[in-house]
């Protein structure tokens, strides 16, 4: 029986409550009794109407259904339908969104972007400082740079694997930010002279940058200086000079590091890379959270037998060019990802029933931005006031029309500014995909963000169609029509609706953190894309990413596209069925290995241990980032073969056990692990077998109705 504290209709969580009381509301300026009758209001009013958004949902799924299992697919006819059912809306007037008070970082900077579970403190403090890195580093500890003729990582520090990682920066360097002459390898001393830079080559030739406007300023003395200050497309990079450092005595013109400023914007989660089931877990979130705007959030860890305390970094500073100093950011801008509209928390009650968490933390997590939001921090998040707000799995303008309705009453509710609150609309489902320009005009001035989410948008393509037949393998699905159709659709829509210079346009994950090297290779089509950010997996692989930027000028990308054409609407509404399904048994076998092995490596984590973001490897022992949306795609995959007869419930069950014995054997070392064979009864491994035998029946495919169920269980709560 959970301990609550009741306040009008709402029962609260005794842990919850303790935590507004004792630790968010002190210094607010708003006082208890007015903020809980508040709460109480806006869940009263608001309630029904979520509500009736997620029936609205339920209807035009059955709808769906019902159409694939009387007709064959074909387009023109299920254009008419999806209109008739008032799915496809008629697309609203040309339009400029109109968002303002919204930091540069969001506005105007393109750069890599982080996603960190908001429960994991040390996660929190990494990404949150991840907006400067070492790109030696990053080089030195990663695949970027090949092991081959003796550059093997070790233990030690390894010369000729250091002599690889400063031929690729100084390489960096000459691409980047070119000398009028002459290479940065050569280079003998950087010196600035009536305030220009003044570089001196091994030949004794004297030269500058190539575009002397990239040097903005430097630290130390102008003739002996320790930092150099370089900056293009927006972004800094810092050669680092210190001839004394082992690094720096190596160079010839001691330099021993590049600093990139990488990580630009970070998303701190509490939706798909955590788990919160109840008022214990939403706490630990809530509270990090609370540190990052009030800047106290610390943590302490143990390292080589000290102990390090990790805090939030402090801006930098460098002298410019006209005889002042300019301050730098020293942290990735942080937005905050709250939950969408579907589930419920036992953490308040209202009238005896769980209260939407989209609208707890609508309520709560804005009153522990207070503190940034008014500029009581010293260590400051937005300079303009405003609280960024990431809004996932939406579907349709309605449900986005709700989450501003929302955001209006928990300004209203904090007594904050209107408009306070900026929404991030994350297109990753596919009502809100087919109707993205209606949908962004419903927060036409608080959108500050809308991305394309490949995980959880094919999860949702997969439930959609899951009566129309069998889908293609679940690699092949990006070669599929709909794929780049939604790719440029949702970069075109955004261009269109006046998010250049105002908003950012982003893409997804880059699920392999290892292997990086790929990454290097391929992730510069985000940028080429026109996208102004794009996730990464770890500060490393921000570092590493942030090259591209400097590689491709993204406000200039996306001028070039608007002079184009989006990819028609035609091709994001065909969907990727199978146009034949010969495959070998061996195939099929090697589809399901795939996708229950990633299943069950991540539902026993997420389950068992409450972690919601794992490297999972995978069948090959390749560590993929696994998070909800990644579950979905597998799980609502294995569902619509089964539906089809593609492969039978007796081969899945088997594949599934055989599968819970590799996870187990994967998880060997962890202590914590409670093994899933021989058993096959436990609560993770139940939900697991759920989400596939189960999956049609879930709503739009998600996964967190099952997974809060067990955990929930597991943790012996009952109801109250």
């Amino acid at each position: 029986m959970t301990a609550r504290i009741q306040k009008g209709k709402l029962a609260i969580a005794k842990e919850l409550y303790d935590f507004i009381e004792n630790e968010a509301l002190p210094g607010s300026g708003l006082d208890s009794e007015t903020y809980w009758k508040n709460f109480e209001q806006v869940v009263v009013d608001l309630s029904p109407k979520n509500k009736a958004l997620l029936a609205k949902r339920d209807d035009i799924q059955a709808k769906i259904d019902e159409w694939h299992r009387n007709n064959k697919f074909e387009l023109e006819a299920y254009k008419a339908f999806l209109k008739e059912i008032g799915y496809l809306l008629p697309e609203v007037e040309d339009f400029k969104i109109s968002t303002e008070n919204v930091d540069e970082e969001i506005a105007l900077l393109a750069g890599p972007q982080l996603v960190v579970p908001v429960r994991n403190a040390r996660y929190c403090l990494n990404a949150a400082n991840a907006r400067w890195g070492s790109l030696y580093d990053a080089l030195y500890g990663f695949d970027v740079i090949s092991e081959e003729g003796g550059a093997e990582k070790g233990k030690g520090y390894n010369p000729v694997r250091g002599a690889k990682v400063i031929e690729f920066a100084k390489n960096f360097l000459d691409e980047t930010f070119p000398l009028a002459q002459g290479s940065h390898k050569d280079v003998t001393s950087y010196v600035v002279e009536q305030n220009k830079l003044v570089v001196t080559l091994k030949d004794g030739a004297k030269t500058s940058l190539k575009h002397e406007a990239q040097f903005v300023g430097f630290n130390g003395e102008a003739s002996a200086p320790t930092q150099i200050v370089l900056k293009n497309n927006g972004l800094h990079v810092v050669i680092e000079i210190d001839a004394s450092s082992p690094i720096g005595q190596t160079d010839t013109a001691g330099v021993k590091d590049l600093t990139l400023e990488a990580a630009v914007t970070t998303i701190q989660d509490l939706e798909d890379s955590i788990a919160a089931v109840d008022a214990e877990e939403k706490v630990e979130g809530y509270r990090n959270w609370l540190g990052l705007m009030k800047g106290t959030l610390e943590e302490s860890i143990e390292k080589n037998g000290k102990t390090i305390t990790r805090k939030l970094n402090p801006d930098l500073t460098h002298k410019n060019l006209i005889g002042g100093e300019t301050k730098i950011h020293g942290r990735s801008l942080m937005l905050l990802r709250n939950v969408g509209h579907l589930m419920t928390n036992p953490a308040i009650l209202v009238d005896g029933a769980e209260i939407y968490e989209g609208i707890m933390d609508a309520l709560i997590t804005p009153l522990l931005s207070f503190a940034d939001i008014k500029g009581q921090n010293e260590i400051k998040n937005s300079r303009k006031g405003s609280m960024y707000i990431v809004k996932p799995k939406m579907h349709g303008p309605e449900e986005v029309a709700f989450a501003v309705e929302l955001f209006e009453r928990a300004e209203q509710a904090l007594g904050l500014p209107a408009k306070t609150l900026k929404i991030g609309i994350m297109d990753e489902e596919r009502r809100t995909s087919v109707n993205l320009k209606n949908c962004i005009a419903q927060a036409k001035d608080r959108t500050i963000f809308i991305n394309t989410g490949f995980m959880d948008r094919t999860g949702d393509e997969i439930h959609t169609f899951m009566e129309a037949g069998p889908f293609v393998r679940k690699g092949e699905v990006k070669a599929q029509i709909w794929f780049p159709a939604y790719e440029n659709r949702n970069v075109m829509v955004g261009l269109q609706a006046g998010l250049r210079g105002k908003a950012q346009i982003g893409k997804g994950m880059w699920p392999k953190p290892d292997m990086l090297l790929d990454m290097y290779n391929s992730k510069i089509e985000h940028p080429e894309a026109g996208a102004s950010c794009a996730w990464v997996p770890s500060p490393t692989g921000a570092v590493i990413h942030a090259i591209h930027y400097h590689k491709v000028s993204v406000p200039s990308r996306q001028q070039e596209l608007l002079q184009t054409e989006a990819l028609p609407l035609d091709d994001l509404l065909t969907p990727p069925l199978a146009k034949d399904t010969n495959w070998s048994e061996e195939e099929k076998t090697k589809e399901l290995e795939n996708n229950c092995q990633g299943i069950l490596g991540y539902v026993v984590r997420w389950v068992d241990l409450g972690v919601g973001c794992s490297k999972v490897p995978d069948i090959n022992n390749v560590g993929l980032m696994e998070d909800r949306a990644t579950l979905r795609i597998s799980s609502q995959h294995v569902a619509n073969w089964l539906r089809h007869g593609i492969v039978s419930k007796e081969q899945v069950e088997e594949v599934m056990q055989r599968m819970a014995k590799i996870v187990d054997e994967q998880n060997a070392n962890d202590p914590e692990y409670t093994p899933m064979a021989p058993g096959f009864d436990g609560y993770a491994y139940q939900a697991a077998y759920d989400l596939i035998f189960k999956g049609g029946e879930q709503p739009s495919g998600y996964t967190e109705p099952l997974l809060h169920a067990a955990r929930l269980k597991l943790k012996g709560y009952t109801g109250d």
